[in-house]
């Protein structure tokens, strides 16, 4: 299945200015990086200049409380509404429906406590066992106060989703979705417009999990038909924040989290605690750093340079995945988790060894490659697909401004260690 913009425009051919892009950001700058290929980008991304820079002014400039009328306050409170109105624009939705938290995770406990007072007696939330655990525990706790949990389980060969599978769950009353964009492990691309349809078709609301798919590109959650997109700021090349996109005709059904005062606001309903002021501003950095891309590539500014971005990225990263994949597909010592076609799929490529795979990662780092191994907490998905949990999958990660250069030398590394 793929999701929307899965299938980008790979019939225009459109080449990311590798070098400009490294240029963009300073980690690439570092002697103790040098000779370095980072391969954890899943679990956070480098951060990019224009995020710093953001970051940097904020705590030397504007370091007091925002929106007071005095200089540095009203210009800190500017630079936050600037990140959430610009967020907002390239994520295709209205300002007042893009919040911010601490992590995902956060914002996701948060949501389900407030569907916990929304979800009526005999109705039905489905998650599956595809997710990472931040997207599927907090849900799965809410049978603890009654709610009937199903659980959407994933092809324990491929580790997809069937839609099929998914409609049969309807029967039972369902009142919400909860899947994601793409999984941690598996890395396959889900239909999310699809999805959501059918969940729209059968009276459900839709809840997404982007954090995996968003640092391959900005979507456009209109288009999508969630009710809910999630993703986290740190993986998509800024601070670290939790970013949520609730459509507002649920965001205001659903009872406010929030202080009472601040019930007629949907962007603080669901944040119970003040915002990280600095952090919240420097994600405009993030729309600085797409727009730029844009423009070095002639492309537009706003929505615009969210769809071309997101195009150069995924081309950028389908024509190094590929030879990837199509290595690890070749060894009988190891299994692929996950699509082999890279058009398919996330650059998060998963694999269930012989060894240990957080040993085999050590052993990865004397050879210059950054990468991870253990369970990544998407033990459901490893579990369903028969993986030895004790020891892992050893997860090799890559994002736009990796370089074949760096592809090639994991490959001879792995050469070297499995």
């Amino acid at each position: 299945m793929l999701a929307h913009r899965g299938l980008f425009r790979i019939h225009v051919r459109m080449t990311l200015d590798i070098a400009w892009v490294r240029a963009q950001f300073p980690a690439f700058d570092q002697p103790s990086l040098q000779g370095q290929a980072f391969f954890e980008n899943a679990g956070g991304s480098y951060t990019c200049r224009q995020v710093i820079d953001r970051l940097h002014r904020f705590y030397t400039e504007r370091k007091v409380q925002p929106y007071a009328p005095y200089d540095a306050s009203r210009l800190g409170g500017e630079e936050m509404d600037e990140a959430r109105r610009r967020l907002a624009e390239m994520l295709g939705v209205e300002t007042h429906e893009v919040s911010f938290g601490p992590s995902t995770t956060q914002n996701t406990y948060v949501l389900a406590q407030a569907v916990r007072k929304w979800i009526k007696p005999g109705q039905s939330i489905v998650v599956t066992n595809q997710d990472h655990e931040a997207n599927s525990g907090p849900w799965r706790r809410l049978a603890e106060d009654g709610v009937n949990i199903l659980e959407w389980q994933i092809d324990p060969d491929t580790g997809e989703l069937r839609p099929e599978d998914l409609a049969k769950l309807f029967e039972q009353h369902v009142a919400l979705v909860v899947f994601p964009h793409c999984s941690n492990v598996v890395g396959a691309i889900n239909d999310v417009a699809g999805i959501c349809a059918l969940a729209k078709s059968a009276g459900a609301r839709s809840v997404v999990d982007g954090v995996s798919y968003a640092p391959h590109g900005f979507v456009d959650v209109a288009e999508l038909g969630c009710d809910v997109y999630l993703f986290s700021a740190y993986k998509t090349y800024g601070p670290h924040q939790g970013i949520m996109v609730i459509r507002a005709d649920w965001g205001m059904e659903l009872p406010n989290q929030g202080h009472h005062f601040n019930g007629d606001s949907l962007y603080k309903r669901f944040t119970p605690a003040g915002p990280d002021h600095a952090q919240v501003a420097a994600s405009a950095g993030m729309a600085d750093y797409f727009e730029a891309m844009s423009a070095h590539h002639g492309g537009g500014t706003g929505a615009a340079a969210a769809r071309k971005s997101h195009d150069l990225m995924r081309a950028q990263e389908v024509v190094l995945l590929q030879p990837l994949l199509d290595y690890v597909s070749a060894k009988n010592s190891v299994r692929l988790i996950g699509p082999a076609d890279a058009l398919r799929r996330a650059p998060t490529v998963a694999l269930s060894l012989e060894a240990d795979a957080e040993e085999t990662a050590a052993q990865l780092a004397p050879h210059g490659i950054m990468a991870g191994g253990g369970d990544f907490y998407a033990q459901r998905p490893l579990s369903a697909m028969g993986v030895d949990l004790s020891k892992g999958v050893l997860r090799v990660s890559f994002v736009h401004y990796t370089t074949k250069d760096e592809v090639d030398a994991l490959m001879g590394a792995l050469d070297q260690v499995l």
